[in-house]
């Protein structure tokens, strides 16, 4: 028996099979849930090319893959409509989105300008507002939402307004917990070491990261193993923590533990 069998759940950030987002849905599959995968813009085709390595449901259907750009509410109307069609509920949704525009990270954090910051803003965390107007009318009590964060305590280098989205996202996090508790439906975070990805390879002396967060975290930490981040996201979609929201769940090997 499965930890998430006979779970409906969709699952966000799927690129390529290097994603996080990846690795959840497969392990997913594994543990016995049906899922679909959304994309956005050109990333779409990569998503519809990658939703191939997964197979099949383990209820036999496809996975499907839905269009969904975070900043076009019309998008939401008609993945909920696709959706409650295929399934007629959702139990669990997976935000793995963030996007900054390349003058908002690296060495220099005054030269972003608010239309930038504004995107980053937009894309990383009132996306997870956004997921939920539109997959909440399909879930009920037991209902899951799951994001993957970065935690910041402290400021980063290079990761400059990033890191401003994250905290934000947090935030979020905790307003919609406490939003969406009475009607039972749980929203917690997985704050997560660093991972060799296609979304880190955009950031600006992540080689930092790699190189001094093995050494540092109480466990170790290796940046090209997903899967313990993938475990403490399915345990958070499961029914094993009914009563935990509003939560950062942080898999990093214990690095945010220790100081220097």
């Amino acid at each position: 028996m499965g930890l998430l069998d006979g779970k409906k759940l969709v699952i966000t950030g799927v690129l390529t099979d290097a994603s996080l987002a990846f690795g959840v849905a497969r392990m997913a599959q594994q543990e016995g849930a049906d899922i679909v995968l959304t994309g956005a813009g050109r990333g779409l085709k990569l998503t519809q090319r990658t939703a191939r390595k997964l197979g099949p449901n383990p209820s036999g259907d496809a996975v499907d893959v839905f269009e969904l750009d975070v900043t076009v509410p019309e998008h939401g109307d008609s993945v909920r409509a696709a959706v409650d069609a295929k399934w007629g509920h959702v139990d669990g949704v997976l935000h793995a989105i963030g996007f900054a525009p390349e003058v908002c990270l690296g060495d220099d954090f005054m030269a972003a300008q608010w239309d930038d910051v504004a995107i980053a803003m937009h894309i990383s965390t009132y996306s997870l507002k956004m997921l939920a107007d539109t997959f909440v009318p399909l879930m009920g009590p037991g209902g899951s939402f799951v994001g993957l964060d970065f935690d910041n305590q402290q400021a980063w280098p290079a990761y400059n307004w990033m890191g401003v989205a994250k905290s934000a996202l947090q935030s979020v996090n905790r307003y919609l917990a406490k939003e969406l508790g009475p009607k039972g439906i749980r929203s917690n975070l997985v704050a997560a070491g660093p991972i060799k990805t296609m979304a880190a390879k955009s950031i600006p002396g992540f080689k930092l990261f790699e190189d001094t967060w093995d050494g540092r975290a109480p466990l170790g930490w290796d940046v090209t193993d997903s899967e313990p981040v993938a475990r403490a996201v399915l345990a958070l979609l499961s029914d094993w923590f009914p009563a935990t929201t509003g939560e950062i769940v942080h898999v990093d090997g214990g690095y945010h533990a220790v100081g220097a």
